[in-house]
């Protein structure tokens, strides 16, 4: 299993939280996110690789800006 950390800007709420969960869930790769808008980040569980353009595209199509990944 791969392990990554997005730094997200702009989440205020469990709701924010329950957006980008679901935007990242929908990417077969994705086996599960944990998002904390408290923190600004989600980490990201991942059963096989996938392009970070991808994962911060679903983001920022909700409005949310990526600043970064951590591998």
């Amino acid at each position: 299993m791969i392990i990554e950390t997005i730094k997200i800007e702009g989440m205020m709420c469990e709701h924010c939280e329950a957006t980008v969960k679901k935007a990242l869930e929908s990417f077969p790769e994705v086996e599960q996110a944990k998002v904390d808008h408290q923190k600004g980040n989600a980490v990201v569980s991942l059963n096989k690789e996938i392009d970070d353009a991808q994962l911060k595209k679903a983001i920022e199509d909700k409005d949310y800006t990526v600043l970064g990944f951590e591998h």
